[in-house]
């Protein structure tokens, strides 16, 4: 018995161990950063997700064939660029593959320690060309000191006294000439101290973000490998040296133009700027590699039954899970997990991990279900769990506070920050409501990857969720434009502003902007106040309409507010009161102004009122509507004004990532942007059939953006809520310095004067006036029921006035009714914009 043991083991012994074709996990991730690329780029270019590419450097998948070939040849090209940090037969396994070929193979060199110190590959003599004399070898760049010799130099990068890398504006390395903005004794290193030159495959490698994708191009081109035997060419070979001199990588960058062949000039800082602009940034790279598992986590009950796994945003379990059964336990996970999303802004701050408990989870963690009884179960009307709850002292025992919202259905739970480093974690209970109302709509019976996925899609296109799509949407705001920055001076580091974002410190409004509850308005007169709401009109119908007209077909605006918002002339600073101020378009505030004696047009709304009708006096605008006035050809003389001189398009970044976002959403459910130009009936088919066909999901998302633009800008006029408010006291709100009503009224108006402009130029194109308007959505006497029976010109054509299509501002067939059903809804003093959409109500979003 014991002779076949001892036999079996030494057959054990004696198997050939399988050779590794790929380095170890942490090498993968050091490489690819060496090469400055990100886990992005690198994902775009092999045509997978990033996610995959954060679990093939953690180790926990491998790449599979054919991808696995071209990841190696990647990883080969870089380690012969940067050097290796472990014994490299996974390399020569790759050179023997002829997977990388030895003209691209400088000398390489081992580093014990990659991120402290680092091994700068020594630059190799370019020899010149036989033509050419040959002439005195440039002069050596002043470096940092190194320590070692030979092929080796090892650079000590700066760093601070927590051990970060210090760094600085970019500036071009002093051993190769690209822009770095990292430091060694001062001057500018690249990050670990490594160079990469500027030809052949390095300077393939270099041209972010189009880089990776070449370079797998490059590999997956039917390219043979030189024979292993092949002498190298003049120009791959190294020139002698004297022994012990080290060598360099061969450099573009020719002593004089007699010396050297003709090589690529080497970019200056604006080419590399203009090279860059379409990928991400320093700051953005940095920030992006902090957060390799993503912005959030679902936490769901293990298949076996037996703890807890996490699903990321893309719906595919973690490489770890909480281990432990308490809160703390799944704080202190996400933290070392390292979940978060980048900041958004260079002088933003990157956003906190969220995680989403499942019903299951929230059993397993020992949270009470949702219910009326306060002592056993979560009660929606408390808001929060009592201070004395169990989990909420075992939080406080374990060093974590909680903000005064409490422990609810949108928690944070944070940690007295240590070194400047944020310690703070969202959390999502689902059951408790979290999801239930505030713009969602999580389809029923989605499991915990669903969920992620789901969530995880927001939080990607928008922002990570931190409470109703309302509060993430003012959160986008700040995240775009942060009111902060860090600004060194001699005395050391303060706070100044950025600019073109509102200041920290929040700022009254006028009095006549303010809502009635607000303690300016306490002493206001009747009538002084500004107000603006969406369009609420309709009229009779003209004889024309009753005689020829069967139906009644609505157009609705796309996503109004957020194409009112694009480059949109915001406050940046509080009211200045003026009298008799001369008028001045490009100054956001309000006007006292009479624009009774403004001629529009009696067949459509006034757009200077909201039910409509004409003015009858003067009366609080913003600037929109009186700059609409002058346009119209009126001559207006303020009485008085409350004007901003500082000023900007302080929403255009919002409104750019939430158009993009609705637009990428509009096109995973199979319309793309392009579709109403290309084909206006299958547009009308796709837009008609979406929410029958649509993935639900995507549906929700399509949603919550549309949620969150409405949301954003309710959010700017927010009043006060709960019970026992008293009128002339002021409330939590007014203290954000995104409170401010002009920039509520700024939006609609905006959206409002583009609507009157647009209805305008369809009575020039088609003869067709609008009857009745809700916000956005305006309803037209038409001979047939669908939307090309409305926007077709005479000619034939479809007009452009109010153009057919799914960008925010183009518009989309809202619904339609037999004319005697409209009849009867206007002899009832009914909108009959509000009934236009199926089912006899108006759409969610208006």
């Amino acid at each position: 018995m014991s002779e076949d043991l001892f036999a079996s083991i030494d057959a054990l012994l004696a198997r050939p161990k399988p050779v590794e074709d790929l380095p170890v996990p942490a090498e993968r991730e050091r490489l690819r950063k060496a090469g400055e690329y990100t886990q992005e780029e690198l994902a775009a270019a092999l045509k997978t997700r990033r996610e995959t590419i954060v679990r093939w450097e953690a180790g926990t998948t491998e790449p599979r064939p054919p991808k696995r070939e071209i990841y190696i040849r990647f990883l080969a090209t870089l380690a012969l660029q940067h050097g290796t940090v472990e014994p490299s037969e996974w390399l020569r396994r790759a050179q023997a593959a002829g997977l990388v070929r030895p003209a691209d193979q400088p000398p390489s060199a081992p580093a014990s320690d990659a991120s402290a110190a680092a091994v700068v590959p020594a630059p190799a003599v370019v020899p010149a060309p036989a033509s050419v004399a040959p002439a005195a070898a440039p002069p050596v760049p002043a470096v940092p000191t190194v320590f070692g010799g030979g092929d080796q130099a090892v650079v000590e990068l700066d760093r601070t006294a927590g051990g970060e890398l210090v760094a600085g504006p970019s500036a071009p390395c002093v051993r190769c000439g690209r822009l770095t903005p990292y430091r060694a004794q001062g001057r500018p290193m690249h990050v670990g101290g490594w160079c990469t030159p500027d030809t052949g495959v390095a300077g393939l490698l270099q041209t972010a973000p189009a880089a990776a994708a070449a370079l797998v191009e490059t590999v997956t081109a039917d390219l043979p490998a030189p024979a292993p035997d092949a002498a190298p060419t003049a120009s791959t070979a190294p020139a002698p040296g004297p022994a012990n001199t080290p060598r360099r990588v061969a450099s573009s960058r020719p002593a004089s133009p007699a010396q050297a062949p003709k090589a690529p000039a080497k970019k200056t800082p604006a080419r590399k700027q203009a090279a860059t602009a379409e990928g991400p940034s320093d700051w953005e790279q940095a920030a992006a590699a902090r957060f390799p598992l993503g912005p959030l986590a679902v936490l769901d009950v293990a298949p076996t039954g037996r703890g807890l796994v996490a699903y990321l945003a893309d719906g595919t379990p973690a490489p770890t899970a909480p281990v432990g059964r308490t809160l703390a336990d799944v704080v202190e996970w996400a933290l070392e997990a390292r979940l978060g999303s980048p900041r958004l802004h260079r002088h933003g701050k990157d956003g906190d991990a969220l995680i989403v408990i499942s019903d299951a989870a929230l059993a397993e963690l020992g949270l009470p279900p949702l219910g009326r009884d306060e002592k056993k179960d979560f009660v929606q009307r408390l808001g929060a769990l009592p201070k004395t709850h169990k989990t909420v002292k075992a939080l406080e025992k374990a060093g974590w506070l909680l903000t005064q919202r409490g422990l609810g259905p949108w928690a944070r739970v944070y940690r007295t920050p240590e070194d400047g480093k944020r310690q703070c974690v969202q959390l999502c209970i689902p059951a408790w409501g979290a999801l239930a109302s505030g713009g969602w709509t999580i389809p029923d019976g989605l499991d915990a990857p669903g969920q992620a996925r789901l969530l995880g899609t927001y939080a990607t296109r928008v922002l990570t969720p931190r409470g109703s799509t309302a509060v993430s949407g003012l959160e986008l705001v700040t995240a775009l434009r942060p009111p902060t920055r860090a600004v060194r001076t001699e005395a050391g580091w303060t706070s100044g502003a950025v600019e073109g974002s509102r200041p920290k410190d929040a700022f009254d409004p006028a009095p006549p902007e303010v809502p009635d509850v607000h303690p300016l308005a306490q002493d206001r007169e009747p009538g002084a106040e500004l107000v603006t709401e969406a369009w609420d009109w309709h009229r009779e119908l003209t004889d024309d309409e009753k005689r020829t007209a069967l139906y009644a077909v609505g157009l609705d605006v796309n996503m109004a507010f957020l194409a009112a918002a694009g480059r949109l002339s915001l406050p940046l600073s509080g009211p200045v009161h003026e009298l008799n101020p001369v008028f001045d378009k490009t100054i956001p505030g309000s006007w006292l102004v009479d624009l009774s004696h403004v001629d529009t047009d009696p067949l459509l709304p006034s757009p200077f009122s909201a039910d409509g009708e004409r003015p009858t006096g003067p009366a609080w605008y913003s600037t929109v509507k009186v700059a609409y006035a002058v346009e119209l050809g009126a001559t207006v003389r303020p009485l008085e004004g409350w004007l901003r001189y500082e000023h900007g398009p302080y929403l255009d970044p919002w409104h750019k990532r939430l158009r993009a976002a609705y637009l990428d959403t509009m096109a995973a459910l199979g319309v793309p942007g392009d579709l109403a130009d290309t084909d206006p009936l299958a547009f009308l088919d796709a837009m008609a059939n979406l929410k029958a066909t649509g993935d639900p999901a995507e549906l929700a998302v399509l949603t919550a953006i549309k949620q969150t633009a409405k949301g954003t800008v309710g959010k700017f006029r927010e009043r006060p809520r709960g019970h026992g408010y008293k009128p002339g006291e002021r409330w939590a709100a007014l203290e954000r310095p995104t409170w401010d009503p002009l920039m509520r009224a700024l939006v609609i108006d905006t959206a409002t004067v583009n609507l009157h402009r647009k209805l305008r130029k369809m009575a020039a194109d088609t003869g067709l006036h609008a009857f009745a308007v809700l916000s956005d959505c305006a309803v037209f006497a038409a001979p047939g029921p669908g939307a090309l029976d409305i926007l077709t010109k005479p000619d034939g054509t479809l007009t452009t006035s109010l153009r057919l299509g799914v960008s925010p501002g183009m518009v989309k067939f809202e619904g339609s009714r037999p004319m005697p059903e409209i009849a009867e809804l206007l002899a009832d003093g009914a909108n009959p914009a509000r009934h236009m959409k199926a089912g006899g109500v108006v759409s969610a979003d208006e």
